[in-house]
């Protein structure tokens, strides 16, 4: 079966852009400016003016940036982040990268983000900070997650890897936390040409810490004030992720025109729940998640259709394999142990065109009659 809706169409979204990236990328030839340098600083004060921030930091990839960003708050071996379990392994990785534990919270049934009722449960002396995930495009509930974390003292950290442009009570994603992170990997509504991520902040000395651990703790060349890595942003991905920079809203826009379409058609149906949009939200809609039983049976039958889908996330990270030595058990946390066995992603990239949702639409219609429960 030729497939007549990719899930992901990445040639569609670079097409009309070619000669200008062209362009851009042959500058950074001609200038040699690879590794940091000019292009990473204008795609830096950029991105910065665009979640309207003081300071951004571009790094190697959205991991790199949850990383630093803990490091920099101060998390270090023996310590605990709470954070939560429906997200990529990343979020979790970092925190195990800095010597600390990660601590799960389960999210809230509707907005799929951090239940903030649940952080009490989880506080010890050993919590050290607190990751909220923006996960799919939607922002996390901030205003009590900040309110617990100003009470314990606890930084926070926004892991924002898949919500660039994303809104919070009419502010952007970003302009909460300490820090937050973002991802440009080549997926995402905002991506590079191969890894890349960003740190931004309002706060000037983290800002310094973050830039100094991102290129081998050096003050200057040669001269090193801690130990760092090397996690700086390249030239070439620099300049591309400007060029998308200016079409990002516009892009936003149109998934946003897409989410309305599927929600208008499936949203009553039995069978399926569609993504909710709290009250408090602008959503970038960078997965389109519904949720449907017999999720297998209903992609295959999509895909004999043509129709490509994606999962996020099969498994909750506090069931993976690297986090068995945590203890947690199937039941831990029950709204993200749901949502991962039906979660079903359909495509929502900003070049869909209105007849191709529609024929998503209608093939998930068939699928659900074909595969409905009785």
């Amino acid at each position: 079966m030729q497939t007549k809706v990719p899930f992901l169409d990445l040639w569609l979204q670079h097409l009309p852009l070619m000669g200008e990236l062209n362009l851009a990328i042959q500058d950074v030839i001609e200038s040699s400016a690879f590794a940091g340098g000019q292009f990473v600083t204008g795609f830096e004060e950029d991105f910065a003016a665009f979640c309207d921030v003081p300071y951004a930091i571009g790094v190697g990839s959205g991991t790199e940036a949850l990383w630093l960003s803990l490091l920099t708050c101060g998390v270090g071996p023996g310590d605990e982040v709470i954070t939560v379990p429906s997200t990529f392994m990343a979020t979790a990785e970092a925190i195990t990268q800095c010597g600390a534990h990660p601590v799960f919270v389960d999210v809230d049934e509707h907005t799929y983000t951090m239940n903030p009722e649940a952080l009490k449960g989880v506080l010890t002396r050993k919590t050290k900070a607190i990751v909220p995930v923006h996960l799919f495009g939607h922002p996390a509930d901030m205003d009590p997650i900040l309110e617990f974390a100003q009470k314990h003292c606890l930084p926070v950290i926004e892991d924002a890897c898949q919500a660039h442009g994303a809104e919070y009570k009419g502010s952007r994603v970003g302009t909460f936390g300490d820090t937050a992170c973002f991802s440009f990997y080549p997926g995402k509504n905002l991506g590079a040409f191969g890894e890349a991520g960003a740190i931004v902040t309002r706060h000037g000395e983290l800002q310094e810490k973050i830039r100094i651990l991102r290129d081998h703790g050096q003050v200057r060349k040669y001269f090193h004030s801690m130990v760092g890595w090397n996690c700086r942003m390249d030239g070439i991905q620099a300049a591309v992720l400007r060029i998308k920079l200016r079409l990002l809203e516009t892009n936003n826009r149109r998934r946003r025109d897409h989410a309305a379409h599927y929600d208008h058609e499936l949203g009553q149906m039995e069978g399926i729940v569609t993504p909710a949009l709290a009250s408090y939200a602008r959503h970038v809609y960078h997965i389109y998640a519904i949720r449907v039983a017999n999720r297998d049976e209903v992609i295959k039958c999509l895909a004999d259709q043509g129709i490509g889908t994606g999962i996020h996330y099969p498994v909750p990270v506090h069931l993976q394999e690297a986090y068995r030595h945590l203890g947690y058990r199937c039941g831990a946390f029950p709204v993200a142990e749901r949502c991962a066995s039906e979660f079903l992603s359909l495509p929502i990239y900003p070049e869909l065109t209105y007849a191709q949702v529609e024929e998503v639409i209608q093939g998930v219609k068939a699928a659900i009659a074909e595969n409905v429960e009785v």
